[in-house]
């Protein structure tokens, strides 16, 4: 109940964050512009907090439903404008200013996610350092000649201090079929490998995508000593105590904790026969692993924790961090890369080339708006970082009722000399209407088969 709490909250905090920096650009341009705002709403519904506020007495409005937002403007098309007011009215403005307002939304989504990676740079990126793991034979870094313990440094001669700086620079090329060049230390020297997108396209679902790959952080061997017991558990019952160290379990010999878990869980429900060493003494004890249910991730438990060399573990962290100035540039960086991501991979989805699992809706974002708080400020930062220019990308695509959609009508409108009807434009609400449900509707289908899995 807890989590899905945190979850909710979460959610709530990305889009309310999100939406309001999206119709702060309609509203503060449309005053710059001289237009009357009668309403700005974070959500739509019925009202869940309202105040007015400035000389034209706007109304700002919290409502139930958090999934969107709306600035109202003072408009002769939605109701009677006194006549001393109609120079405020927005149909009444210039073509360069309506499309200045319509603009400002995704504008402010941009700039906000420029806001958020630098931000997310200067206070610092922590995370493991890019050292592989085991390598499977048949991936792309198999037969690239990778090897299990180096560390990438460069990808395409851009340092990536963090195992996720490397995967996030490396995973959006491949995917887009370019080539990747990553600089290797390997025993103190520098080499080169380069990794080819042959096999890997986007209409593979991410798991797929991954697999094939064959990028995986390198993990210490952790030795199988006991940190504790926990009171009343299946190992206290087995007479195990913290400080002990598992030599064999089942007649086989245990050189990690990995094998040691993988042995409780193979033997779940059933006793499992150990040999362990405790000071220069060797024992034979006998443990019954309790069965864990599926909910829980099925397999099974002893009670007991593993000692972890905290030293060891220090040495694999790293950090991406940069001065105030340099952190600029790479956060216009970073929001050009993950633009340019979005709009290939929406222009793959549509062709094709690209999977529809790729689409996430409410659902999905709520998961990863709690996962990227739980792992922190820089987390939460990239995380809004992106969804606000996906934000800003999907309001700009030429669909009806969207802000681009209002923008190809001004494109229309200027060639044309005047606005569309009134009729073809409500035809033109309608179908853009259509295609977002069917989207939402997707996006959805696509939440519940990843809750499903």
């Amino acid at each position: 109940m807890t989590d899905l709490l945190l979850t909710i909250l979460a959610l709530l905090v990305a889009l309310s964050i999100l939406i309001a920096v999206h119709e702060w650009g309609h509203y503060l341009v449309a005053r710059w512009c001289g237009v009357k705002v009668l309403r700005f709403s974070i959500g739509f519904g019925k009202p869940l907090w309202t105040r007015r506020a400035g000389a034209d007495q706007t109304e700002y409005m919290i409502a139930t439903i958090p999934l969107g937002g709306y600035v109202k403007m003072l408009d002769e098309r939605e109701g009677e404008v006194p006549e001393e007011e109609v120079h405020r009215a927005f149909n009444r403005q210039s073509l360069g200013k309506r499309s200045a307002i319509v603009f400002a939304g995704p504008l402010f989504n941009f700039l906000f996610a420029i806001l958020a990676y630098w931000v997310m740079f200067v206070v610092g990126v922590p995370g493991l350092k890019p050292i592989l793991g085991t390598i499977a034979e048949d991936t792309i870094a198999h037969q690239a000649g990778l090897r299990e313990g180096q560390e990438i440094i460069t990808v395409n001669g851009e340092p990536t201090p963090t195992w996720q700086a490397s995967i996030e620079s490396i995973l959006p090329r491949l995917i887009l079929h370019e080539e990747v060049t990553l600089g290797v230390e390997d025993g103190g020297l520098l080499r080169e490998y380069r990794l080819s997108p042959q096999g890997l396209d986007a209409s593979l679902p991410p798991e797929a995508v991954y697999q094939r790959l064959g990028l995986t952080p390198y993990q210490p061997r952790i030795a199988p000593l006991l940190e504790s017991v926990l009171p009343g558990s299946p190992a206290e019952r087995a007479g195990l105590l913290g400080g002990d160290r598992v030599l064999s379990a089942a007649g086989e010999p245990i050189d990690s904790w990995a094998e040691l878990v993988a042995a409780i869980n193979a033997h779940a429900g059933e006793r499992l026969a150990l040999e362990v060493e405790r000071d220069g003494r060797v024992l034979a004890l006998e443990v019954l692993p309790e069965r864990l249910s599926e909910r829980d991730g099925g397999g099974g438990r002893i009670g007991a924790s593993v000692h972890v060399d905290q030293a060891e573990f220090a040495a694999l962290r790293s950090e991406m961090r940069y001065g105030v100035a340099p952190a600029f540039g790479a956060a216009l960086q970073r929001s050009w890369d993950m633009g340019a991501l979005t709009l290939k991979m929406m222009g793959q989805m549509i062709t094709g080339r690209a999977s529809m699992e790729n689409i996430s809706g409410p659902i999905g974002i709520a998961q990863y708006a709690k996962t990227s708080a739980g792992a922190g400020v820089s987390q939460f930062l990239a995380f809004l970082g992106l969804i606000s220019i996906s934000l800003g990308i999907i309001n700009l695509l030429p669909i009806p009722v969207l802000d681009g959609g209002h923008l190809m009508n001004y494109a229309i409108e200027a060639v044309r000399g005047k606005p569309l009807s009134e009729a073809a434009e409500a035809v033109a609400q309608r179908i853009g209407l259509t295609l977002i449900l069917a989207l939402m509707m997707l996006a959805i289908y696509n939440d519940m088969l990843r809750l499903l899995r």
